[in-house]
């Protein structure tokens, strides 16, 4: 279909990384979801110790930030900005923010839906890219940091936020991307 040819293109969605106050994660992600914007806050389970009882309490998987499918344009950008708790929005300025590559959600949405033990990791630039041939996390692609033969270490990267997670995997299911 064509539109009016003087009507601006309607920019297509993507993901874009919204940057919180501390601890503000939650407030930001349930103000936009009401206002109707897709939103994905992956939370991990850590233990913690609260008057001397352990507790599985479920934190964001990346400290600070949440991600917003959107096709953003000067309006929705100015309606995302004015939620309490949000710092800003990662990018250079409304119409040309950073955006997350499909694949990268994907593969952090598959080990959550996998329910494999998952840390935190630190952001790795080097190292090579695979992916995942079978199993759960079936063409979930990342760094593989540690090989073993049974017993391996994959890296999940969000290359805009600097942020990585770590799973292990079963290297015999790994192949070169």
């Amino acid at each position: 279909m064509h539109g009016d040819p003087a009507s601006p293109p309607v920019p297509e969605p993507q993901w874009y990384v919204l940057w919180t106050r501390s601890n503000c994660e939650q407030l930001v992600h349930d103000q936009l979801s009401a206002k109707g914007f897709e939103l994905f806050l992956p939370k991990l389970g850590r233990w913690s110790r609260r008057e001397k009882l352990r507790c599985l309490a479920r934190v964001p998987m990346f400290p600070g930030y949440l991600f917003l499918r959107h096709a953003i344009d000067k309006t929705s950008y100015i309606e995302v900005c004015k939620t309490r708790g949000l710092a800003r929005i990662l990018g250079d300025r409304w119409d040309r923010l950073g955006t997350v590559p499909e694949r990268d959600i994907e593969a952090i949405q598959k080990v959550l839906t996998a329910d494999v033990p998952t840390i935190a990791h630190p952001y790795l630039q080097e190292g090579q890219r695979v992916r995942i041939t079978h199993g759960p996390l079936t063409n979930a692609e990342g760094i593989l940091v540690k090989y073993e033969p049974k017993k391996g270490l994959l890296v999940l990267s969000v290359e805009l936020l600097r942020r990585s997670i770590a799973v292990q995997i079963d290297c015999t299911l790994v192949a070169a991307a």
